[in-house]
């Protein structure tokens, strides 16, 4: 045996210490599969996040005051949200889905889903949602607890992950007599659900367990890694669900697998839920996703010192403590925290994401602030890491934040310093970790912007390419950014049964390794979800379809790095025997914040004006500001600059899907005369649509507007637009546009005079009650969406119409408001004839309403 001196032992020892407290990861590296992987993604990703492990949360969440006996949110109501709800709508729309469009795989110590309903399915409670089917080899029971449901609230420190038991069975190579489990739920409304596994992790785990996830009939294969995060809910993906129960909405697990071992079977949730951990006398009585982490780490199996450590008796602080816990708990084990016990789920990187307080009285932003710890916690992190590594990330994100703000909206971007402080998020994680101060909850110029989809869209995408080029750093690999969305997208019958999609690559000036090399072409048939795509590297693809049949088609761009968010859905109809086309053209892009009031002496968002619009649905307003009061500003609470109501609190807003094409083209198709093609709105305004060869557009404008406040323009009808359509008129065009604000959106004499002299109408005020939403006309009486609900999006305030000639004879009134105003005009001067429809048609409440109208409207234009 080797013998050394102390001198030689004290240095050797120094050495390795060392050589441990390094600032990157070195050759440390998860070797397996990852957590969960999409097998069905069509694109492959090469330079992006593939493989990498990553717990992101939204700062607070509504948690119960010990002391108090009741529920509350951990941050003041504010310009009609609290940071509580407020930094979700960043987290959950966009830095989840870059990051996993990066091929991350994201944990978040809060729920995610915004759904309020839950489904499980679980073999302690089959009934008819769950069977088992045997083939080679046999289902059995395991020797390890499992989840079991029971109906009813749950307790503080009941444990649902120890109440029931799992099943298990070897695995089959062959792809043939497999065994499966089939999870068949019975949804109680059609919509977006998130999936989520369960199963014990054992000796003999697979790597690979297949997991087949049916939505409306089409199906995404998972492979989930096994071998970690037993005992607690995996996410997969958030898909489209029928209302009901049948086959084609299902989560099917089977025994496949390409090597000998294990695999193992629990319950599947479906939908984020309703909170239902008991505090005092009652829940939170909200979605799930708004509360804290600390009642999600209980639903979710985490023992009870993760979820509580004081023993139940400080929710406040165990709400903050818990998100770091959890996330140690989980990566305990792997590679990154192979000293720890735990899941053996190979996190690498935490990030919280907070609003500050703070104002500025002379109508500056207060801006970012970045967080780490590195001089108090254990002195190194899981593998020796020095802790300087997270001071790198904080600086980082911090710095990207700046730059890409000021060079996309052109504003001066404040960004405070990197606060190295003690703060549990940033003290208690074993990874590199940083929390992000966004902006000012408090300050009105910060929420100005942040309450714009826009903008929070860029904030995402810079944080995500910040981890993205940090985690290259950290490995010694090259980074590519996912690129941004297609343009100028088009589907365009060309032939009996064949339709041709095209569309334009978007630039991203600032990043020029955003460049797409490829395509990913999403098809939806009929009443089916959307397929899982081909990739295609040209802008244009010809399908066959079937006659009769509308399909739904997306676009997104990729690269290396990942894939982009999808364009707005298309669609298209090919009718056996049909001559005629008609072409409808989504004109409604428009993402904004409220209406904006900025004056010397009040200040805030008045959304009785206008609610603004978000991108999809969201969860992030807690009500209607009631202050606006500048002389109170910096202070919280009743009476202060920003207070306001909680009448919309746990409400899921609706906003703009960007899918109401299919509404129209599945509207028109009932007709079964013509064959229907459809293009966005800035496909025209491009020049690359000739109008001449369609018989009748169909011109869907919602609620786009030039609205005065939003950070990009938009605008009903653009110049090149309004020229087109005049020369498609005159040469006789037919003409059928909806959407709530056209009139008021011709603003200018020129505008005016085009609004009068090619559609023949004028603006004849707004109709403001917005608490009378019927309209009558065309025989009948039917509702339209004006307000806020989670449905469809609302037409606030809506136009009144009338002829821009009144004694006009040709041009009659065929639909009124509830006070008798004008809600639609049509004229026939043949060939060319058109109807204004001063409110979105598809705002119609009733669907077979909607169709019989659409079907009037068309038969009249084409008579």
């Amino acid at each position: 045996m080797k013998k050394f001196t102390l001198t030689t032992l004290i240095f050797l020892l120094a050495g390795r210490i060392c050589a441990q407290n390094t600032t990157t990861w070195g050759k440390t590296e998860h070797k397996g599969k990852p957590w969960v992987e999409n097998t069905s993604r069509p694109n492959k990703i090469t330079n992006g996040l593939q493989g990498r492990h990553f717990s992101i949360w939204a700062s607070h969440g509504r948690y119960f005051d010990n002391a108090k006996c009741i529920w509350k949110w951990q941050r003041p109501i504010l310009f009609g949200t609290t940071e509580d709800l407020f930094t979700p709508t960043i987290v959950v729309p966009y830095l989840m889905p870059m990051l996993e469009n990066a091929g991350a795989i994201v944990f978040s110590p809060r729920e995610r889903d915004w759904q309020a309903n839950e489904v499980i399915v679980d073999n302690d409670t089959p009934l008819s949602s769950y069977a088992e089917n045997n083939a080679k080899k046999k289902w059995k029971s395991t020797e390890e607890p499992g989840f079991a449901f029971h109906k009813g609230t749950y307790a503080d420190g009941e444990n649902p992950f120890t109440a029931g038991t799992s099943r298990q069975i070897k695995t089959r190579k062959k792809d043939t007599k497999l065994s499966s489990i089939v999870y068949k739920p019975n949804f109680p409304e059609e919509g977006r659900y998130a999936v989520y596994v369960s199963y014990q992790t054992m000796k003999k785990s697979t790597e690979e367990a297949q997991y087949i996830v049916r939505h409306k009939g089409s199906q995404t294969i998972f492979h989930v890694n096994q071998q970690m995060g037993g005992g607690t809910w995996v996410y997969l993906g958030t898909f489209d669900f029928d209302k009901g129960q049948n086959q084609r909405n299902c989560v099917i697990l089977t025994n496949h697998s390409t090597k000998k071992g294990i695999v193992t079977a629990d319950a599947v949730r479906f939908g984020g839920g309703m909170g239902n951990i008991q505090r005092g006398s009652q829940t939170s009585q909200l979605p799930r996703a708004l509360e804290g982490a600390r009642y999600y780490a209980q639903w979710a199996g985490a023992p009870r010192e993760i979820v509580s450590k004081s023993g139940g008796s400080n929710d406040y602080t165990d709400d903050i403590n818990v998100r770091s816990l959890m996330t140690n708990w989980l990566a305990g084990g792997s590679c990154y925290l192979p000293d720890h016990q735990g899941k053996n789920v190979p996190i690498e990187l935490t990030l919280a994401i907070h609003s500050d307080a703070g104002v500025k009285a002379d109508g500056s932003v207060v801006g970012t602030l970045g967080i780490c710890t590195t001089q108090q916690g254990e002195p190194t992190l899981g593998t020796g890491l020095s802790r300087q590594a997270s001071r790198t990330l904080a600086e980082a994100l911090v710095q990207g934040v700046k730059k890409d703000i000021e060079a996309t909206f052109g504003v001066n971007w404040n960004t405070r310093s990197v606060r190295d402080q003690n703060y549990s998020e940033t003290r208690l994680p074993a990874q590199p970790s940083a929390i992000l101060e966004v902006l000012s909850h408090q300050n009105f110029p910060d929420m100005r912007l942040a309450q714009d989809p826009n903008f929070r869209f860029i904030l995402a995408r810079s944080i995500y390419k910040t981890i993205l080029r940090y985690t290259a750093a950290m490995h010694g690999t090259t980074s590519i950014v996912q690129p941004l969305a297609p343009r100028n997208f088009s589907a365009e019958i060309i032939a009996p049964g064949k339709v041709r999609l095209s569309w334009d690559p978007t630039p991203d000036a600032t990043e020029p390794s955003a460049t797409p090399t490829s395509y990913n072409v999403y098809i939806a048939a009929g009443k089916a979800g959307f397929n899982n795509g081909q990739n295609i590297t040209t802008t244009n693809l010809e399908i066959p379809i079937t006659p009769g049949i509308s399909y739904s088609f997306r676009i997104t761009a990729c690269n290396a790095g990942g894939e982009s968010f999808p364009t707005e859905t298309l669609a298209a109809c090919s009718q056996p025997g049909a001559t005629e086309t008609i072409l409808v053209v989504n004109g409604f892009d428009r993402l904004s914040s409220p209406a904006i009031i900025n004056t010397n002496i009040e200040q805030g968002f008045d959304i009785e004006t206008d609610p603004g619009i978000t991108l999809g649905p969201t969860l992030g307003w807690s009500g209607r500001q009631s202050n606006f009061d500048k002389q109170q500003m910096g202070k919280e609470g009743q009476g202060s600059l920003g207070y306001g109501g909680e009448e919309l609190t746990g409400t899921l807003v609706a906003g703009n899907n960007l899918n109401y094409v299919p509404v129209h083209v599945e509207a028109i198709q009932t007709l079964q005369k013509y064959n229907i093609a459809s293009t966005s709105g800035k496909t025209i305004e491009a020049g690359k649509i000739n109008l001449k060869k369609y018989a009748l557009i169909d011109l869907a404008l919602g609620l786009e507007k030039d609205d005065g406040h939003s950070l990009y323009l938009y605008k009903t009808i653009a110049p090149e637009t309004r020229r087109q359509l005049t020369e498609y008129l005159y040469q006789g065009g037919k003409l059928l546009i909806s959407g709530a604000y056209l009139a008021t959106d011709m603003k200018t004499p020129e505008e005016e005079q085009w609004l009068a002299q090619t559609l023949k109408i004028k603006a004849a005020g707004i109709n403001a009650d917005n608490n009378s939403p019927q309209i009558t006309g065309l025989g009948m009486q039917f509702n339209i969406h004006r307000t806020i609900n989670s449905e469809h999006y609302g037409a606030y305030n809506p136009n009144i119409i009338q002829p821009a000639d009144t004694l006009a004879t040709n041009i009659n009134p065929i639909m009124t408001y509830a006070d008798g105003s004008t809600a639609a005009l049509a004229w026939n001067n043949a060939p060319q004839a058109a109807i204004i429809l001063a409110f979105p048609w598809e705002c119609i409440t009733s669907p077979q309403q909607r169709n019989r109208i659409m079907r009037g409207l068309i038969t009249h234009l084409m008579k």
